[in-house]
């Protein structure tokens, strides 16, 4: 019993690598993975029974040899071409260390699900056929690698066999790549050449590590951003009214308590009174670890926002630049509203005219699947963000189709920008001859019912800067363009417009508030001043 808790416990401590395999098609991919496992005695025996089953039916290594590829490549539809289309998903561990594969497709028609299966990974292994070189799909893929921030990356010269272990060819192939930060590794995935064992046999020249070797032995925990705490709060927590707790995942950093935070967007500040688990009370908390905060005092705070160091804030913007995968069949159409996820946070987006594109596919159309562009995207209210190559955590987006529920698009934060006024965003002040720009102009709603938050979506449409107080103080109105007094009591409402006319602050209070209408454009019913 002691031998099995020792192991389970050392397994448990064991650090983990996510890592995937690309490159073009037919360069191996999927052999190669299969070979790592076969060579490490990772493969049950039933599994490599129905593995030389399989390969004697739909095998591509010749009579009587393992096709490894298939261990990988288990859908009907692969098996029959012999290729990947799916991004599939292997788990391992060595004594050493605990994986997490991910194989993906080398067809340019699947780049979007390669994608999809490096926007997670730590180190990315980029294969090249021997015989062929470098192609523009390997290419492509290493653009999509180094777009996704993967710092760590293996190109691994494959099929070595098949060009008689030539250094030369090697040393072709490494000069042509042109990238010294990565590590070449020339390879035989069918013979199992540097594959889990240097094989100095038939590749004398090469006195680098092999493939596993270097995967057990490279060092990702510098790629992890454990300086800049962030926490999208998921879900509000209040079982009575002794407790509120904001309960979500650590992203990134190291959050202790006692230090002070800040919620975005609102700017609230406090400290961090408790970091409670199910297992109890936690002095720190870091990535990925699920807890839930208590702070010390009562602020505003709503799932979708995020709590930040007070001494070390994300950029706030409501307009920024991205590098954006595109994933749907119906392309991306500029100033289209899609919803737009964030972290824990869902609002509504469009994407600006004037997309750069860095890939298209092949007699696709413009902002096509599969497409790969710069755009700047708005959003309906002010997000707070890093840029991706700083934090991935907080620098990813996914597009979703409002009418279709498809994820339409992946992107990468690069920096905030300046918003782009539209002619909506604009309201008729009454008393100028001018329209208030509200995409950047400070507004508050006042109240807590019904009205109150269907006026700050409404208003969250066009202004990049809206507060919200349950309770009215007149400081709140201090450097506001806009009010919408949205209580239940038509006194207090009165009074919001009276204070607002005193300081020529734009005011939408009426009688009812309930009934009151708020209008944008030449319409001023319901405005007072």
């Amino acid at each position: 019993m002691d031998d099995i808790s020792s192991y389970l416990d050392a397994h448990e401590k064991k650090t983990l690598l996510r890592f995937l395999t690309c490159g073009s098609v037919d360069d191996g991919k999927s052999t190669l993975i299969g070979r790592l496992l076969y060579d490490s005695k990772l493969i049950y025996d039933d599994q490599l029974s129905a593995l030389r089953e399989a390969s004697g039916t739909h095998g591509t290594a010749g009579a009587g040899e393992i096709d490894y590829a298939l261990l990988l490549d288990g859908l009907k539809a692969e098996r029959e071409q012999g290729i990947t289309i799916d991004v599939a998903y292997r788990y391992f561990s060595t004594p050493r260390r605990k994986f997490i594969i991910a194989d993906c497709p080398g067809h340019e028609q699947y780049t979007r699900n390669m994608a999809t299966g490096a926007s997670t990974a730590d180190l990315a292994i980029i294969l090249v056929d021997a015989r062929h070189g470098v192609v523009a799909q390997t290419r492509r893929h290493a653009m999509i690698v180094r777009l996704l921030g993967i710092r760590h990356v293996v190109v691994a010269v494959n099929k070595m066999d098949l060009v008689d272990y030539s250094e030369a060819v090697f040393n072709k192939i490494k000069a042509e790549f042109q990238d010294p930060g990565s590590l070449f590794i020339p390879v035989s995935a069918k013979c199992g050449a540097n594959v889990t064992a240097r094989s100095r046999d038939v590749m004398p020249w090469y006195d680098g590590p092999s493939l596993l070797e270097h995967l057990e032995t490279v060092d990702v925990a510098a790629s992890r951003n454990l300086s800049d705490f962030r926490f999208p709060v998921q879900h509000v927590i209040r079982p009575d009214l002794d407790f509120r707790g904001f309960a979500g995942t650590v992203a990134s950093g190291v959050v202790r308590v006692g230090d002070e935070v800040t919620a975005l967007p609102s700017g609230k500040s406090s400290r961090v009174k408790r970091i409670v688990t199910a297992d109890g009370d936690l002095p720190l908390a870091f990535p990925p670890q699920a807890v839930t905060l208590t702070l010390e005092d009562e602020i505003d705070i709503s799932s979708g926002d995020m709590l930040v160091p007070s001494a070390n804030l994300p950029t706030v913007a409501s307009a920024f630049r991205a590098n954006l995968v595109w994933m749907d069949t119906a392309p991306l159409v500029p100033g289209k509203e899609y919803l737009f996820r964030h972290g824990s946070a869902w609002l509504k987006a469009f994407v600006r005219d004037g997309a750069k594109i860095l890939f298209a596919p092949s007699g696709g159309a413009p902002l096509a699947l599969n497409t790969i562009a710069e755009v700047v995207v708005e959003t309906t209210r002010p997000l707070a963000f890093d840029p991706y190559a700083k934090n991935r955590a907080t620098g990813r987006f996914i597009l979703v189709d409002p009418v279709t529920n498809q994820t339409s698009g992946a992107g990468m934060i690069l920096e905030g920008c300046e918003r782009q006024t539209t002619p909506e965003a604009k309201v008729a002040h009454p008393l100028l001859p001018v329209f208030v720009d509200l995409a950047a102009a400070p507004c508050l709603v006042i109240g807590n019912g019904a009205e109150a938050k269907r006026k700050v979506d409404e208003l969250r449409r066009y202004s990049a800067e809206v507060a919200v107080a349950e309770t009215f103080e007149e400081s709140d109105l201090d450097g506001k363009t806009l009010v919408v007094a949205a209580t239940d009591d038509n006194a207090l409402n009165a009074r919001i417009a009276a204070l607002c006319k005193a300081r020529n602050i734009l005011v939408n209070a009426t009688s009812d508030a309930a009934a009151g209408t708020f209008f944008f454009g030449a319409e001023r019913d319901g405005m007072a001043r």
